[in-house]
C-alpha cells in the first residue's frame, strides 16, 4: 500500500487534525494554537459535552463556513514517538482498516492515554548526609527506620524503598539528613556465552552480525537447536555499540525464561520486561526507560512492539509462527508483520525464529524475500526424539490414556525421569451428557457445550465465561444420570495422582496459572523435582526447557485433523512438533507417543517422520491448489447481532456493493455461530494480492459504514485473519 509518511509532514495552517483516543473512524479539526503543536503530541480537546485526550496527526485548512473549537491544552512539549514509529501507527491503521485514535491508544501506556504527564528525569538516589546523622535522635519511628535502611543498604531509589517508608522522605530531605543525587546510567555488563556454539549456530550468528540496514532473517531451527543462543550472540555487537534490542515473545509465560537469559548475559540493570501482566505504573516506567535509552534490552509480548526505542538496533520475534502475535479484539493487528514494517522504517535487521515457521514466512524465505538460516542439529549431543503412533480404536482407556502410554509413563518414572502429557483441553471433561436421553448441556449464550470443572464444581463456557452449578438432573428428562464425556487436564491430573501416588503430578494450564509469578513457581518445581508428571495445555508446548523430560505423550492428536479451519492442520503440525521437542533435551534420549483413532491419516505419517520441512511443503502445495494464503490475500468482514436476520441482511447488502476486485464468498455462519448471545456470520473477501485487497477495501468500507443496516449490527474487518 502507499507510504503514509506524507500524512505526517506538518503544514502551518489554521486547523489541527486530532485523533481522539476512541474507536471513531474520523479525525476532528480544531483551531490551531500559536505556536502550533508538533505532530505526535497529546492534546486535551473539547468533545461533545466534555473533554477528550487525543493526538495531533495532521494540519489542514479550516473548512469554509465552520467555526472551530480551540484546543484546551497541549500536554507534551515534544512528540511522544519518533517519526518512524508514528509512520508505523499510521500504516497499521490504514492496513488493518482501524480507527487511528484507537491505534495510538493501543500503542501507548494507558496512563499516558488518560493525560498523565511524561515521566521526568530518572528517579534520583537517596543517601545519608554523614554530618547530619547525629540528628536521628529527634526523628519519628518511620524516619528512623528509613535512615537505618539507607545506612545499611546504601543509596536507593524511591521505587526501591518500602511503600510505608516513602512518606518520610520529604522531612528528612528538608532537614538535610538525606540528600538526592542523580543516578548514574545503568551499565551494560556483557558476559561471554557459557555454551560452545556448533557450526550451524556460528554460521547463523556470522550472517546476523554482518547484516546492515533493513533485512529479514528466518531462523528455522529444530527444537533444542539453540536459537536463543543465536539471538543473544547476534544482539551482543548492537548492545556494545550503544544500540537497543527488542525481543518479542507470543505469551507472558515465555518472558521469565528469556528475561533471565538476557539478564545473566547483559546485566539486570539494562534489561526489562513489558507485558499486560504488569501494573500501569510499571509499564509506564519501562516505556520511559526505553524512550530515554536507559533500558537496552526489552523482552515483551505484542504491545512491546510499540515501545519508543531511543537507538533501535535489532528486533527478534521468537516463536514467530504463534497465532498469539495476532490481536483478537479491538485493533486486529499482527505484531510479527508490523515488527517487519518497523524494522524497515528504522532501517535495522529483524530475526523471525521458530522450530515450525508459519507457511507465510517459509514461502517468503523460499521466494527470496527473507534470508533463510537453518539449524538442523540440536545444541546437545541428543538427536530429535522418535515418534510412535498408538492406535486407540477398541482400546481400553483410563481418563483418555491407553495401557501402552500408562506403561511407558511407569517405566520413565522408574528410571528417575520426567513425563510430559499434553492435552489441549482445560477442565475435567469437555461436556456433560444425559445417559438416558443423550442431552448435552450447552451454554445458554453460545453454540458450544459447557465444560465441567470438578474443582470448584462449576460448569463453564470457555468462549463467553458463563458459569453455572451442576444441575443435578437432566433439564430434558429429569434423569440424574449425567455423565462427564471426554477428558480434560483436570481429569488427567486426578487419575494420575491415583495411579502414581509416589510422584508429584504438576498441572499447568490457564485454570491454575493466572499470572506470570505462578508459572515461574511451577516451572521452578519442575526443575527441582526428581521423577514427576507434567500435565498441561499449549502453555507447555513451546519455549520451555525441561532437561529431565524423556517421555512426551500427546493424549488426543485427532482434534484438528477434520476442522473446517483451513489453518488447523498447520497448527496441529506445529503444536505436535513443538510439544515433541520438549523430550530428550538433557543428557538422556527422549521418545514421543501420539494417541490417535485415525493412525492411517497421511498427516500423522508425515509427523512421525519428524520433518517439518516436508510437512510445510505438502501444506503449501495444498494452499496453492486451493488458492488460499499465502498465495492469495484474504480478509473477513464479521458481523454479529442478537437477531440473526439483521446479520444476514447487513452482510447480503454490503456484499452486493463490493467492488469487482474483491471476490466475495458468503455470508457464512461463523464456526462458533453464537457467542455471548450474539449470532455471528462473515464474508470472505479475497483478492489476487495485498495491494489489490487494500485498494478495494479502502473505498468499499467507506460505503459499508454508511449502510443503515450497519447501525443494528456490530461489524469488524479482519485483514490477514488467523482465528476462525
Amino acid at each position: 500500500m502507499a507510504d503514509d509518511t506524507e500524512e505526517l509532514t506538518a503544514v502551518t495552517d489554521s486547523a489541527v487534525e486530532v485523533a481522539v483516543f476512541a474507536p471513531l473512524r474520523q479525525n476532528f479539526s480544531y483551531r490551531c494554537p500559536v505556536p502550533a503543536p508538533a505532530l505526535g503530541v497529546r492534546v486535551r480537546v473539547p468533545f461533545g459535552r466534555g473533554q477528550r485526550i487525543g493526538i495531533v496527526v495532521g494540519f489542514g485548512p479550516t473548512p469554509e463556513g465552520t467555526s472551530l473549537k480551540e484546543i484546551d491544552a497541549v500536554i507534551d512539549p515534544e512528540p511522544l514517538l519518533s517519526p518512524a514509529l508514528q509512520s508505523l501507527l499510521h500504516f497499521g491503521s490504514a492496513y488493518y482498516q482501524h480507527p487511528l485514535g484507537e491505534v495510538w491508544a493501543t500503542a501507548l501506556p494507558s496512563l499516558l492515554c488518560r493525560g498523565r504527564p511524561l515521566p521526568g528525569a530518572d528517579d534520583p538516589l537517596y543517601l545519608c548526609n554523614a554530618a547530619a546523622i547525629h540528628s536521628s535522635a529527634r526523628l519519628g519511628p518511620r524516619q528512623r527506620a528509613l535512615l537505618q535502611l539507607l545506612q545499611e543498604s546504601g543509596p536507593l531509589r524511591r521505587q526501591d524503598l518500602p511503600a510505608t517508608l516513602r512518606p518520610a522522605l520529604p522531612g528528612l530531605l528538608a532537614r538535610d539528613i538525606l540528600r538526592a543525587e542523580a543516578a548514574p546510567p545503568p551499565l551494560l555488563a556483557v558476559q561471554n556465552s557459557p555454551h560452545a556454539l556448533h557450526a550451524e549456530q556460528r554460521e547463523a550468528v556470522a550472517a546476523l552480525r554482518a547484516a546492515h540496514g533493513f533485512s529479514v532473517f528466518l531462523l528455522d531451527g529444530v527444537t533444542g537447536s539453540g536459537k536463543t543462543e543465536v539471538y543473544l550472540e547476534a544482539a551482543r555487537p548492537h548492545l556494545e555499540a550503544g544500540r537497543q534490542v527488542l525481543f518479542l515473545v507470543p505469551e507472558i509465560g515465555l518472558t521469565p525464561q528469556l528475561l533471565g537469559r538476557c539478564r545473566s548475559r547483559f546485566g539486570a540493570a539494562v534489561v526489562a520486561a513489558y507485558h499486560s501482566g504488569q501494573s500501569e505504573a510499571q509499564r509506564l516506567r519501562v516505556w520511559h526507560g526505553a524512550r530515554s535509552g536507559q533500558l537496552r534490552v526489552i523482552v515483551g509480548t505484542r504491545s512491546a512492539l510499540f515501545l519508543p526505542l531511543a537507538r533501535p538496533g535489532l528486533i527478534v520475534v521468537d516463536e514467530e509462527h504463534d497465532p498469539s502475535f495476532k490481536q483478537q479484539s479491538g485493533w486486529l493487528y499482527s505484531a510479527r508483520d508490523l515488527a517487519i514494517r518497523r524494522a524497515q522504517l528504522e532501517s535495522i535487521p529483524i530475526v523471525l525464529g521458530s522450530a515450525t515457521p508459519s507457511l507465510e514466512s517459509l514461502q517468503n524465505a523460499y521466494s527470496g524475500k527473507y534470508r533463510h538460516l537453518r539449524l538442523r542439529q540440536r545444541a546437545t549431543a541428543m538427536s530429535l526424539p522418535p515418534m510412535t503412533i498408538l492406535p486407540m480404536r477398541r482400546r481400553l482407556l483410563q481418563a483418555g490414556l491407553s495401557i501402552e502410554l500408562l506403561k511407558a509413563c511407569g517405566q520413565t518414572l522408574e528410571a528417575g525421569h520426567q513425563v510430559l502429557l499434553f492435552l489441549n483441553r482445560r477442565g475435567y471433561a469437555p461436556a456433560l451428557l444425559c445417559h438416558d436421553c443423550g442431552t448435552v448441556l450447552f451454554c445458554p449464550r453460545c453454540s458450544a457445550p459447557l465444560t465441567w470443572h470438578r474443582r470448584p464444581q462449576r460448569l463453564r463456557c470457555h468462549h463467553c465465561g458463563h458459569e453455572a452449578t451442576h444441575p443435578g438432573h437432566c433439564p430434558q428428562c429429569a434423569s440424574v444420570d449425567l455423565r462427564a464425556v471426554g477428558a480434560g487436564t483436570e481429569q488427567l491430573e486426578d487419575y494420575l495422582q491415583q495411579r502414581f501416588p509416589e510422584v508429584p503430578v504438576l498441572r499447568i494450564d490457564r485454570d491454575c496459572v493466572t499470572h506470570a509469578g505462578q508459572l515461574e513457581s511451577l516451572l521452578a518445581r519442575v526443575h527441582s523435582a526428581g521423577p514427576a508428571i507434567l500435565v498441561g495445555t499449549q502453555m507447555l508446548a513451546k519455549g520451555h526447557h525441561f532437561p529431565r523430560v524423556t517421555l512426551v505423550g500427546i493424549v488426543h492428536v485427532d482434534q484438528s485433523l477434520f476442522s473446517a479451519d483451513f489453518r488447523a492442520t498447520e497448527r496441529l503440525a506445529q503444536t505436535v512438533l513443538q510439544v515433541a521437542g520438549r523430550a530428550g533435551r538433557g543428557n538422556e534420549p527422549g521418545r514421543v507417543l501420539l494417541q490417535s483413532h485415525v493412525p492411517e491419516h497421511p498427516l500423522l505419517a508425515l509427523l512421525q517422520a519428524g520433518d517439518y520441512g516436508a510437512i510445510a511443503h505438502h501444506l503449501l502445495e495444498e494452499r496453492r491448489s486451493a488458492q488460499l494464503p499465502p498465495f492469495r490475500a484474504l480478509a473477513l468482514l464479521r458481523a454479529e447481532a442478537h437477531r440473526p436476520e439483521r446479520v444476514q441482511a447487513f452482510l447480503e447488502t454490503v456484499a452486493g456493493q463490493a467492488p469487482a476486485e474483491l471476490e466475495i464468498s458468503g455470508p457464512f455462519p461463523s464456526l462458533l455461530e453464537r457467542r455471548a448471545g450474539f449470532h455471528r456470520a462473515e464474508l470472505w473477501l479475497e483478492a489476487a494480492d495485498r495491494t489489490q485487497l487494500q485498494r478495494a477495501l479502502k473505498h468499499w468500507l467507506r460505503e459499508v459504514g454508511k449502510q443503515p443496516e450497519g447501525r443494528r449490527v456490530r461489524w469488524v474487518v479482519d485483514v490477514d485473519p488467523l482465528n476462525f
